[in-house]
């Protein structure tokens, strides 16, 4: 119950109001709601907690993408994410242009399909370094034949795969490439007026710049949306102690493919002497018959052995292991 006012307040209230010192709108109640204006045909289905938790899920899976795609490409590569917003899906196919890199991908066990739009002129530079090329964008648009979409597909379904790391704290999928659409026409995988989240990527390869959108439609995610949230996202990160860490870096390295090769000796002759070699010519080399060879673990001199066989192979048997400072 709000304050009773004595008589005598009353009245230098009123004589307030009549001389103009105090305004009748500063006294009104400030706490009035305000009404919002709602479009039925826009309803929001994603929240600011949801547009937040897929830029975290897209963040974890920029850096995956950046560091894969730099192993095909032989190039430098950068994805950051760019924004989160959410609009119908008939805002976003009336965008496109076509032709257009459309990847449609089945999202097992949620139901539906989301879209993977990746931008022309980052296609054509796929392409180009694929094929050997500097990775040049064209400055023209042109349609891709059956190889370059043979070869954009293979880097598609890399860019797919890598979708299973970044969504496991929320849900264990499984996502498939279903197909490539070039003309946006033929990728209407949901209604016009249905809700979609878009995740903008924005992917810089050697100079060349261009867009990611990954379109998510709410009939997709609506089984884990309240999954959908930061709070449950750090809930599910469990902190591996730092043995654990380090069993899992060791097991890691202890799979790694390494080049050796044991060296029979080595010698040097004339430019001369190199042009005239012929067959049956012995070239002396610097090592002795009964002496250890050399071998080296990449570049690096690790051991020395005796020669060999096994099973019919060439062989070499370690007699010693040699330290750093040798």
């Amino acid at each position: 119950m709000g304050e009773v006012l004595s008589q005598q307040e009353i009245d230098n209230l009123l004589a307030a109001l009549s001389t103009g010192e105090l305004d009748a709108n500063d006294i009104q109640d400030k706490e009035e709601k305000q009404v919002k204006d709602y479009d039925f045909k826009r309803p929001v289905k994603f929240s600011k907690e949801h547009l937040r938790t897929l830029e975290i899920i897209f963040e974890h899976y920029g850096r995956l993408l950046a560091t894969n795609l730099q192993v095909y490409l032989r190039k430098n590569v950068q994805v950051t994410v760019n924004s989160s917003e959410t609009v119908t899906f008939s805002e976003f196919s009336n965008a496109l242009s076509s032709p257009v890199i459309l990847s449609i991908v089945n999202f097992a066990p949620l139901p539906g399909n989301i879209l993977m739009e990746l931008s022309l002129n980052i296609g054509y530079v796929i392409i180009d370094r694929m094929l050997g090329g500097q990775g040049t964008a064209l400055e023209r648009t042109k349609d891709f034949s059956e190889i370059e979409m043979a070869i954009l597909e293979k880097i598609l379904v890399v860019c797919m795969q890598l979708l299973r790391e970044p969504w496991k704290n929320v849900v264990e999928i499984n996502p498939v490439l279903d197909r490539i659409e070039t003309n946006p026409q033929f990728a209407q995988i949901i209604a016009p007026s249905d809700m979609i989240a878009i995740i903008t990527l924005n992917i810089k390869i050697g100079e060349v710049e261009g867009m990611m959108n990954v379109c998510l439609p709410y009939f997709t995610l609506e089984d884990i949306m309240d999954n959908l949230n930061t709070k449950f996202w750090y809930s599910t990160i469990h902190e591996a102690s730092d043995e654990d860490y380090e069993e899992h870096l060791e097991s890691l390295v202890k799979r790694v493919s390494v080049p050796i090769r044991a060296l029979l000796g080595t010698s040097s002759i004339s430019v001369n002497d190199f042009m005239n070699l012929q067959l049956g010519d012995i070239i002396r080399l610097d090592s002795e018959i009964n002496g250890d060879l050399t071998v080296y673990v990449g570049n690096i001199k690790k051991f020395t052995a005796v020669p060999g066989s096994s099973k019919e192979k060439y062989a070499v048997q370690v007699t010693s292991v040699l330290e750093e400072e040798e």
